[in-house]
C-alpha cells in the first residue's frame, strides 16, 4: 500500500505541475476553470498514461500517447523493487515476484478507480473500468519486472562473491525455463527488426517533408511555452508513429480517419488534423518506389528471430527446429497486433472515430511472414549447429601440414680422404679380448625366447671325495640258457623253480668332477632364474 501511494502521488504531482504551467501561459479555459479544472485535467492525464480513454462531448478519445506510460512505468518498476528487498528474498523467488506485483497493483489500480470517479465532470469523463484494468495490468508488468529485477541482481552478487556486477533487465531470463526464455528472445530480436524498420520509414519521411511540418507548426503559433508543451506531445506519441511505420511494412498500413488508408498499395487520404508529425504522410495515389523496401522488413524480421530462437536452445531434433521458429514468428505477430491495438484508437466521433492500423490485420501478416522466414532461417541455423560438432571432431582427426623444409644450409666440403701407409713389420701388442658374456645374456642383436615347458630339476648330485678314482666297471653278461635235453623230456617252464643266484650288487655311479661354475640358470615362463649349489653339512 506504501509503495502504490508513492507512485500515484509522485506521478499526479509531476503532471499536475506541467499542467499548472500550461494553464499559466494559455487561456485559462483550455486547462479548465480554476485549480479544480488544473487538477482535473492532471488527473486525466494520469489516466491517459495508463491508456485509459474518456469520454468528450459525443465522442470518444481514445487515440491515446503511449510514450506516457515511461513515467508511472519507472514509478511502478521502482516501487516492485523496493518491496521485495523489505520483504526478504524466500526459497521460491518466482512466487515472491508474482505476490509482490499484485500486492502493489490491487491498491494503485483501486486508487485510480476512486480518482478517475473524482476527475469526472460534464464535459470529460473518464472510463473508471478501463482505469481500473489498464492501471492493474501496467502496475502489475512494471512491478513484477522490478521485484524479478532486484531477485536476480540479489542472486547474481550472490554467485559474484564480492565482485562488482553488472545485472540488466536480460539478466530477468534467468527467471524462465529454457524453451520460453529463447522463445523470449527470439520474438525480442524480430521485434525488435521490425519496429527499428518502422522508425527508420517515420525519420525518412520527416526528413523529406520538413517544409510541410514547419508551415503546420508557423500556423499553429504556440509561442514558447506552448512550443514546449507541444514538443512534449510530440515525443509522447512517437511512439505510436512508429508502430504505424511498422504496420506500414508488414503491409496492411494504417488509416487517418474513416475511409482513409496509407498501405503499399496506395495512399487515399482526406483532412488531416493540423499536426505537425502528421506532415510525414505521403500524398494520395501510389506508394512511393523507395519505401516498397520497407516490405523485406517482415522476412528479415524472422530470419533474426529465428537465428535466436535457435542459437538460444537449439533443438536435438532437426525437424523440431522450424517449428520453433513458426512458434516464434506467430508470437511475433501476436505481439505486433497488441501494440497496433494500443497505437491506434478513436480520436472523438464522426470520421475521426478510426485512427491507427488494424490490429488483426497486422497480426496475421505478421504471423505468417515472420514465422515463414523464422521456420527456415531456424532449420539452417540448427543444422548448422549440429553439424560444428562433427566438423571440430573432422579438424582434429585431420593431421597437421607437416613443417616447411629449414632453408638448406650451405654444405662445407669434406676433407679429401688421405690413404693409409703400409704397415711397418715389428712386434706390436694385440687388442685385448672382449669379456667372455653370461651364459643366460643374449646377444643385444638376437632375442632368446621363453621355453614353453620346463625342464626337470636335475636331482643334487653327491660330492665324492675321489672322483677321479671312481672308474666304470663293465657289468656281467648273462649266462648263457642250458641246452635242452635231448631225451624227449618236457619241462614245464614254471613248475620247476631252482633257486635264483644272487644278483650282484650295482657298483656306485661315478661322480662327475664339481662344475668351474656353482651357478646353474633355469627358464621359467620367460623369466630367468640362477640355481646355486650348495655342499651338503654333515651332522
Amino acid at each position: 500500500m506504501v509503495a502504490a501511494l508513492w507512485c500515484v502521488g509522485i506521478g499526479l504531482a509531476v503532471l499536475t505541475t506541467i499542467t499548472l504551467i500550461g494553464w499559466i501561459a494559455a487561456p485559462k479555459t483550455a486547462m479548465g476553470h480554476g485549480l479544480s479544472g488544473v487538477f482535473r485535467t492532471a488527473v486525466n492525464f494520469w489516466l491517459v498514461a495508463h491508456h485509459a480513454g474518456f469520454s468528450y462531448g459525443q465522442g470518444r478519445v481514445g487515440l491515446l500517447p503511449l510514450g506516457v506510460i515511461v513515467l508511472p512505468g519507472v514509478l511502478l518498476y521502482r516501487g516492485g523493487g523496493w518491496m521485495i528487498r523489505v520483504a526478504g528474498l524466500r526459497q521460491r523467488p518466482r512466487i515472491a515476484v508474482v505476490h509482490v506485483a499484485v500486492a502493489q497493483a490491487a491498491p494503485y489500480a483501486g486508487l485510480a478507480a476512486l480518482l478517475a470517479l473524482a476527475a469526472s465532470s460534464k464535459e470529460v469523463r473518464p472510463s473508471a473500468w478501463q482505469a481500473l484494468v489498464g492501471c492493474f495490468l501496467v502496475a502489475v508488468i512494471a512491478g513484477g519486472l522490478g521485484a524479478a529485477r532486484a531477485v536476480v541482481a540479489a542472486q547474481v552478487a550472490a554467485e559474484a562473491k564480492g565482485r562488482r556486477v553488472r545485472s540488466g533487465l536480460g539478466a530477468l531470463l534467468r527467471l524462465l525455463p529454457e524453451r520460453p526464455r529463447s522463445l523470449v528472445i527470439g520474438v525480442a530480436g524480430a521485434l525488435g527488426v521490425l519496429l527499428a524498420s518502422g522508425a527508420v520509414l517515420v525519420a525518412v519521411a520527416l526528413a523529406m517533408n520538413m517544409a510541410a511540418a514547419d508551415d503546420l507548426y508557423g500556423m499553429l503559433a504556440p509561442g514558447v511555452v506552448g512550443g514546449v508543451l507541444l514538443l512534449l506531445v510530440e515525443l509522447a506519441f512517437l511512439p505510436n508513429a512508429v508502430i504505424w511505420g511498422m504496420a506500414y511494412a508488414v503491409g496492411p498500413g494504417f488509416s487517418v480517419g474513416a475511409g482513409t488508408s496509407v498501405s503499399p498499395t496506395g495512399v487515399f487520404l482526406d483532412i488531416v488534423p493540423a499536426f505537425p508529425p502528421l506532415a510525414a504522410l505521403p500524398q494520395p495515389g501510389p506508394a512511393p518506389a523507395l519505401s516498397l523496401i520497407a516490405l523485406a522488413a517482415p522476412f528479415a524480421a524472422g530470419a533474426v528471430g529465428g537465428v535466436l530462437t535457435i542459437r538460444s536452445l537449439p533443438s536435438p531434433v532437426a525437424e523440431g527446429a522450424p517449428l520453433w521458429g513458426f512458434v516464434s514468428g506467430a508470437l511475433t505477430g501476436a505481439v505486433a497486433a497488441l501494440l497496433s491495438a494500443l497505437s491506434g484508437g478513436p480520436l472523438g466521433g464522426g470520421r475521426m472515430a478510426t485512427v491507427g492500423p488494424s490490429a488483426w490485420q497486422v497480426g496475421l501478416l505478421a504471423a505468417l511472414e515472420v514465422g515463414i522466414s523464422a521456420a527456415i532461417a531456424a532449420w539452417v541455423a540448427n543444422w548448422m549447429v549440429l553439424r560444428r560438432p562433427a566438423r571440430e571432431a573432422t579438424k582434429k582427426s585431420k593431421p597437421k601440414k607437416a613443417p616447411k623444409k629449414a632453408a638448406k644450409k650451405r654444405v662445407q666440403p669434406k676433407p679429401a680422404t688421405v690413404p693409409l701407409s703400409a704397415p711397418i713389420p715389428g712386434d706390436y701388442d694385440l687388442p685385448a679380448a672382449k669379456a667372455p658374456k653370461a651364459p643366460h645374456a643374449p646377444d643385444p642383436v638376437q632375442f632368446e625366447e621363453a621355453e614353453p615347458v620346463l625342464a626337470p630339476r636335475r636331482p643334487r648330485r653327491r660330492s665324492d671325495p675321489l672322483p677321479d678314482l671312481a672308474e666304470e666297471r663293465p657289468e656281467p653278461k648273462p649266462a648263457p640258457p642250458p641246452p635242452l635235453p635231448s631225451d624227449g623230456t618236457i619241462v614245464v617252464e614254471g613248475h620247476i623253480v631252482d633257486d635264483p643266484e644272487p644278483e650282484p650288487e650295482e657298483p656306485a655311479r661315478p661322480v662327475p668332477p664339481p662344475r668351474a661354475d656353482p651357478n646353474r640358470t633355469e627358464n621359467r615362463g620367460g623369466a630367468i632364474y640362477v640355481l646355486r649349489e650348495e655342499p651338503d653339512r654333515d651332522d
